[in-house]
């Protein structure tokens, strides 16, 4: 049997970030968590490996600017080589979620720091690893939002457009390293982040985050069906170029 690379998945300690370090610790990948909160990113741990799973925790913040290399330093510590890289931490910043043109500067950066510039950190902090051998992969977990522009998502949706087009530089940057670098729209799914930015949506129309980390795992496998640069709609299985 292959061995499987570690996998380092942000914003892992609930929600569709802890669905996605099951679906691969379930698979065989080392599993490294990274959450801000200690004490449920430590109880997420110790669910994995209840299954059988190896999995570690490391407490770290991709919205902080120092955070990303000390991030880097302990998973490469525990694992050694990092194959592959789940970006999917992500805000939404203030809610209810205010019209761009009253969201302060400081409130935009704040979620670019979180959406955007953290994915940018951790990946250049990671990249050795990721290139090593026959390279590694990098997902990013987008949104519709990111394409449709929807009243009151100002600066939640310019985060993840901006996301998008950074897998794509990426993709082209990295591709002669090997690295394959893919962005993933999941969909609506029934989770905290979904409940604070739509209270009165109905929990039994949103997708159930395990389901949806089961088509994303997938999807990381299938080579030739989600390409280096492809952008995915995970619920309809669609690459859109």
């Amino acid at each position: 049997m292959t061995e499987r690379p570690a996998a380092l998945v942000t914003g892992a300690s609930r929600g569709l970030g802890l669905a996605l370090a099951r679906r691969l610790a379930d698979r065989g990948h080392p599993v490294i968590l990274v959450a801000r909160d200690r004490k449920p990113l430590e109880a997420a741990v110790a669910g994995l490996r209840e299954r059988g799973g190896v999995a570690h925790a490391v407490v770290g913040d991709v919205g902080r600017p120092e955070d990303a290399r000390a991030i880097a330093a302990q998973a490469t510590a525990l694992v050694g080589r990092v194959g592959l890289l789940v970006h999917n931490a992500s805000t939404l910043g203030p809610v209810p979620m205010p019209a761009l043109a009253d969201t302060s500067p400081e409130d935009l950066l704040a979620v670019l720091e979180v959406n955007l510039l953290g994915p940018f950190r951790l990946t250049r902090a990671l990249l050795g690893g990721l290139a090593l051998g026959q390279g590694g992969t990098v997902l990013h977990v987008s949104s519709d939002a990111a394409v449709e522009a929807y009243p009151g998502w100002g600066a939640y949706s310019v985060s993840k457009a901006a996301l998008d087009h950074l897998s794509r530089i990426w993709a082209a940057e990295l591709g002669s390293a090997g690295v394959r670098v893919v962005s993933v729209d999941p969909g609506e799914m029934n989770t905290k982040m979904h409940a604070d930015a739509i209270p009165d949506a109905d929990p039994a129309t949103l997708a159930n985050p395990e389901d949806v980390a089961g088509r994303i795992v997938s999807l990381l496998e299938d080579l030739e069906g989600a390409p280096s640069g492809a952008r995915v709609v995970a619920a309809k299985w669609e690459v859109v170029k």
